[in-house]
């Protein structure tokens, strides 16, 4: 078992990714799992489908600092450490040119995807230390490693995240602790349907098209594919791998 006796916490953790991960962190031995999200209802639905002991869910909005605290302080009331951090949540915005991109949207955005990253390795560092170490992955994108139209929030979001990564993995190396960021191409979930509607409103299909031309596998990857990864960072199997860029895009970005 990878994951044996490993307490782990997962934001964005009702659905997609966030919850494909639990299910194969279960499956691989996890000791503890605490989802985190913001809408309450879903959470109740993942917590369902999981049916497990190991676990638990806390209701949280990421872009707030209390709300983080109470997330990172309820998985040491109920665990008593915290041994890996996986940084899902995230929103990708709406497809529009810069010049008419909302501003309020924009800073939304950076809010969730890049300030609850930040939120996240503050509150959680302080106890990883106290455990002699710990994991954090950080869920970017490959727009966090190229341009694309339309998306400029998102894009300078996925950006941002490496920074931060870099930044938190040199930090942690003397406590032990690692600091890793996911960047997979498009993936089967309701992000991509949102952002296929957003490129070509009425015609998805023809955009879904578009984007599985641009991958060299010819597909989507699969939010279970996205947790494979997850699982091998957050596994002693990645314990020299630290401030790395793991790019997961059926060849993409080549």
């Amino acid at each position: 078992m990878r994951l044996k006796d490993k307490s782990i916490v997962i934001t964005g953790g009702a659905g997609g990714i966030g919850l494909a991960t639990a299910e194969k962190m279960l499956s691989q031995g996890a000791e503890k799992i605490l989802l985190v999200d913001l809408n309450k209802d879903l959470l109740e639905k993942a917590a369902e489908k999981l049916d497990s002991k190991k676990v638990e869910i806390i209701t949280a909005d990421v872009s707030k600092s209390k709300d983080v605290k109470k997330y990172t302080e309820k998985a040491i009331e109920l665990f008593g450490k915290i041994d890996a951090l996986f940084l899902n949540a995230g929103i990708e915005g709406e497809v529009k040119a810069i010049t008419e991109y909302p501003e309020k949207l924009f800073d939304k955005v950076m809010d969730i995807n890049v300030k609850g990253v930040w939120l996240g390795i503050k509150h959680a560092f302080p106890y990883m230390q106290e455990n002699g170490g710990g994991s954090i992955i950080i869920n970017s994108s490959v727009a966090g490693l190229q341009g694309s139209p339309g998306v400029s929030a998102y894009v300078t979001s996925k950006h941002g995240v490496i920074g931060t990564m870099k930044a938190a993995a040199i930090e942690g190396a003397e406590h032990n602790i690692r600091v890793n960021s996911i960047h997979p191409s498009p993936v089967d979930n309701r992000m991509m349907r949102s952002l296929e509607e957003g490129f070509a409103p009425g015609k998805s299909d023809d955009a879904k098209t578009q984007f599985e031309n641009s991958i060299p596998l010819g597909r989507y990857a699969k939010n279970e594919e996205i947790a494979d990864l997850a699982v091998f960072l957050a596994s002693d199997e990645s314990k020299f791998i630290t401030a790395s860029k793991h790019v997961i895009d059926g060849g993409m970005t080549a």
